[in-house]
């Protein structure tokens, strides 16, 4: 098969998980006869910096002409990067934004799976850790307040800001079916958050669900208000397996439910529309302090581009290659410096970001 990826590098320690990235999909492409190409382009900062605009319609031409899009992380330090002096629509991240919403991904997919030799990382309880999770946020992505109109101005004599959340019953429908299916070849349970006892639009959400979920009679389905999904992701996060949520409170609970993996250098994403194309992503930032120091953890990129191979190409044998070779790299003892946080920290053997691309690629295998 031919592979033809459009490469997002970004700012801060993007290039430099990228790259690792790449290097594992090489070798996966080598050992099971496939054949990859790249594309690189710029979004965000580094855009900004070249051509004044945080996306370009170059970028998302190239985006577009793709069978997938691999990214790596945009944005600096918000408080003193140059580029958040400018207004909100220049800035690094409206150019993420705009990228979803010109291609259509409304389907945010963040898995956060506790590695069992990774528990000594887990910030909770011990029995919580012993006992492990694995569970997928879907998280609806084109919708809701992040997209709505907004404006700030002075009412009556003082500054007034306004942020509308608006859903369509499509929207809804549409992510729910996507959770639904993916239910099904998980745990087959999916929990939907939302904040029905205040929000019109949780209301809609709920009633649009319940609908969906008489066409999956084999899939559970209950409801959860946000505030107390935050709180059960850190009591017992065993119980979830697919988490549906609209999209500020999936931006919430997917960085919460991040950090209790032990690290959110471990995540990754993926962001898909209704096609096979999709884009692919760590669940992490920039890290503007870390750039350039070759301490970054490539992980979440390199599963990133694991969830590329089973999701746009249905690769499943060679994304489970790459998933295996994370699992034999944690449990011969070697960690990025953010896993290191364990009391028995020593134990463990150091590594930095390239050295981490090279190890995994070493355990890259035919299955």
């Amino acid at each position: 098969m031919k592979l033809n990826i459009t490469v997002i590098p970004g700012d801060g320690i993007g290039p430099e998980i990228i790259a690792e990235a790449k290097k594992v999909l090489d070798k996966v492409c080598d050992l099971y006869g496939h054949e990859i190409s790249y594309k690189e382009v710029l979004m965000g900062g580094c855009s900004i910096d070249a051509y004044g605009k945080p996306l370009t319609d170059e970028t998302i031409e190239a985006a577009r002409s793709a069978d997938a899009v691999l990214m790596g992380s945009i944005g600096g330090n918000t408080q003193t990067s140059p580029w958040y002096k400018l207004e909100p629509h220049l800035r690094p991240e409206a150019g993420l934004l705009g990228l979803r919403k010109a291609l259509s991904l409304f389907a945010n997919l963040r898995p956060a799976y506790l590695y069992p030799e990774l528990k000594e990382a887990c910030p909770l309880k011990e029995e919580m850790a012993d006992r492990g999770f694995d569970m997928l946020i879907m998280r609806e992505l084109t919708g809701g307040l992040y997209f709505g109109e907004r404006s700030t101005k002075e009412v009556d004599g003082e500054m007034t800001a306004v942020d509308t959340l608006i859903y369509k019953e499509s929207e809804i429908r549409r992510i729910a079916i996507k959770a639904f299916e993916v239910a099904r070849k998980r745990r087959k349970s999916v929990i939907s958050v939302d904040k029905a006892n205040v929000l019109d639009s949780s209301r809609l959400w709920r009633k649009v669900v319940e609908e969906v979920r008489k066409d999956y009679p084999d899939v559970e389905l209950s409801h959860m208000l946000v505030d107390n999904c935050a709180m059960q992701l850190v009591r017992d996060p065993a119980q979830f397996d697919v988490v549906l949520t609209e999209n500020m409170f999936g931006d919430i609970l997917s960085d919460e439910a991040s950090m209790i993996t032990g690290s959110i250098g471990m995540l990754p994403s993926a962001s898909l529309n209704d096609s096979s194309f999709g884009l692919y992503e760590p669940s992490h930032g920039s890290a503007p302090d870390i750039a350039g120091k070759d301490i970054a953890n490539p992980i979440a990129t390199v599963l990133s581009a694991a969830m590329m191979l089973r999701y746009s190409f249905n690769l499943d044998k060679e994304a489970d290659s790459i998933e295996e070779a994370v699992r034999q790299v944690l449990r011969d003892g070697y960690r990025t410096v953010d896993l290191l946080g364990a009391a028995d920290a020593g134990s463990f053997k150091k590594v930095g970001c390239k050295e981490m691309g090279d190890l995994l690629v070493e355990r890259i295998a035919v299955l």
